[in-house]
């Protein structure tokens, strides 16, 4: 047996995992944007940005919980259930955060200056 095939051994990425774990990553991202988009005070791009940020979280949550009500086995089956269940939570957390950055750059203050 070569060193290669025993360095690589078990270590190929199906789409069973392949899947969640862009769908994680979608979440990631739009957990990072939502931040970013939240923590900006009436910034050009930061409507934008939040508005990108809960799409990405939304299609990471619904990808990430499709893939954990198929994934078949437990969690360390391959399966994929851990990268869904990290791409549910990011993208909930994602999602909701740009909500709040959403909502945040609506309000106006009396004198039409963001609050």
């Amino acid at each position: 047996m070569s060193l290669h095939a025993l360095l690589t051994a078990g270590y190929e990425i199906g789409t069973g995992r392949t899947v969640p774990t862009i769908a994680a990553v979608l979440g990631l991202i739009s957990v990072v944007v939502a931040g970013r988009a939240f923590s900006r005070r009436a910034a050009a791009g930061s409507r934008r940005a939040a508005a990108a940020a809960l799409v990405l979280g939304s299609i990471g949550a619904i990808v990430g919980g499709i893939h954990a009500v198929n994934a078949a086995g437990g969690l360390g089956t391959g399966n994929g259930l851990a990268g869904a269940v990290a791409a549910l939570a990011l993208g909930v957390l994602g999602a909701a955060l740009a909500g709040l950055a959403l909502t945040r750059g609506r309000r106006r203050a009396p004198n039409g200056q963001s609050v």
